[in-house]
């Protein structure tokens, strides 16, 4: 019998803390492993035990015969020991296992499910996901457009910090980035170019190269792996501290205060960078081209000006917000569904940057072939 529904199966973990054992995770006959080495080492104390099963998720016959060996065995040793936040299923559970003297060698454990199962499972889950992220994409638009309507509500001076760890905190290694890329794309095309005495022509490369695609593309991927992933950590860590709980019981909507100052921000400062990048990548061209290609800073900002158009720029510069939206968002989303733990804060954050860094250059690449069909 199981309590609960999961998506997937979290080990079972025990914390320890005085008389205070807190029992989380899914208590099944595949996950207990740890969780049963832990309650192993306890032992009895001068005072009152008491075991917290609130953060249980699944549990079955093998998990609940682990909990009612352990307290037995703290009984028998003269301790007092109390259970509180059990379900209603996980209670019965209990009682039958203590009723029935359930035994380890009785445990029948379930086999280990086909591929078709894993399949499936996982078809679910990604379905499940995209459905979750998809709702909390409403949630945002909703949220923001109230925002929108009556400015007052924004919490400004959050906004503000937020977007100087975001901005300006970001500058050297965006900076120092872009600035040798454009050094490598300069290097590697100044080699090709050389060879034809079009050496010139590098302006054209690094100029469009760097405006329309790198510079924007590279800017977003620094923050989705520095900022992105600092959203993820910090909503996490007060999940898992319940800091976002205590939010709604006071009657305040945790988007209003954790989200939407970090994705506006974010959205004005991620074009600030882009063009903090392509300042620096066409220096780090203009510097390589001096010394390899013998084009001095003049003759290259003379064909950029020819070779690069405005609308090259825009095009760069366009695609910086909605990279922005889409690193927030996913940086936040995932930070709502760290659950119990620090082990989780870790793994929602490694599962936000890489989220991140896919979407933005899938919709690169999806801007790419839209500007290609309009000839932009």
């Amino acid at each position: 019998m199981d309590s609960g529904t999961h998506n997937e199966n979290q080990p079972a973990r025990v914390r320890a803390a005085g008389g205070q054992i807190e029992c989380a995770g899914d208590w099944t006959a595949r996950t207990i492993d740890d969780a049963a080495s832990g309650l192993r080492k306890l032992r009895a104390t001068a005072g009152p035990v008491h075991f917290d099963l609130s953060r249980i998720g699944r549990i079955d016959s093998a998990g609940a015969w682990l909990i009612h060996r352990t307290i037995a065995r703290l009984e028998a040793a003269q301790a007092e020991v109390g259970v509180s936040g059990a379900d209603d299923e996980t209670r019965r559970l209990l009682a039958l296992v203590a009723k029935q003297g359930v035994r380890p060698g009785e445990i029948r454990v379930p086999d280990e499910p086909g591929f078709l199962e894993d399949l499936g499972r996982d078809s679910m889950r990604a379905l499940h996901e995209q459905v979750s992220f998809l709702s909390f994409i409403g949630h945002i638009t909703f949220n923001a457009l109230r925002i929108l309507l009556t400015p007052a509500r924004l919490r400004w001076r959050q906004v503000i910090e937020d977007s100087e760890e975001a901005g300006f905190d970001a500058l050297p290694i965006v900076g120092l980035l872009s600035f040798l890329i454009g050094v490598v794309i300069a290097y590697q095309g100044g080699v090709v170019l050389a060879q034809y005495g079009a050496g010139i022509f590098i302006a054209d490369l690094v100029g469009l190269a760097m405006l329309r695609e790198l510079s924007p593309l590279v800017t977003a991927i620094i923050v989705a792996g520095r900022t992105g992933s600092a959203y993820t950590a910090q909503i996490g860590t007060m999940m898992v501290t319940e800091e976002v709980d205590a939010l709604r019981t006071m009657g305040i909507t945790p988007i209003d205060v954790l989200v939407l100052p970090k994705l506006f921000a974010l959205v004005v400062m991620l074009p600030l960078l882009t063009v903090f990048a392509d300042v620096m990548g066409l220096l780090g061209g203009m510097v390589m081209s001096s010394s390899m290609l013998e084009v001095s800073f003049q003759n290259f900002v003379d064909r950029l000006t020819q070779s690069v158009e405005l609308g090259d720029y825009l095009v760069g510069i366009g695609k910086a917000p909605v990279f922005a939206v889409i690193i927030a968002s996913v940086g936040c989303y995932q930070g709502f569904r760290v659950t119990g733990s620090a082990e989780s804060v870790g793994r929602q954050t490694t599962i936000s940057v890489v989220q991140s860094i896919f979407l933005v250059i899938v919709v690169d690449a999806a801007f790419s072939v839209v500007f290609s069909r309009l000839d932009i």
